[in-house]
């Protein structure tokens, strides 16, 4: 096996700081990263609860009564 040199300078700093052999420090931190693993499920359905709003206030869906709103009675 082969690590990239970063990983190997902080193998060799935790062999240094524990006193452990480089066997038991990579053994223990491939069991840390295993076991800290989550398991792979689907994410939850996204809900949106609907509701009635209804029409705004004010807002006209007429569309005659808007046109003679904006351009006057004269829009024919």
């Amino acid at each position: 096996m082969t690590v990239d040199d970063d990983v190997a300078a902080k193998l060799r700093a935790e062999v240094r700081r524990t006193g452990q052999s480089l066997k038991y420090v990579v053994n223990h931190f491939l069991r840390l990263g295993f076991s800290s693993r989550r398991p792979l499920r689907p994410p939850s359905r996204f809900v949106v609860k609907s509701r009635r709003l209804g029409l705004r206030p004010g807002l006209n869906y007429n569309i005659g009564e808007l046109l003679e709103q904006v351009e006057g009675a004269l829009h024919r």
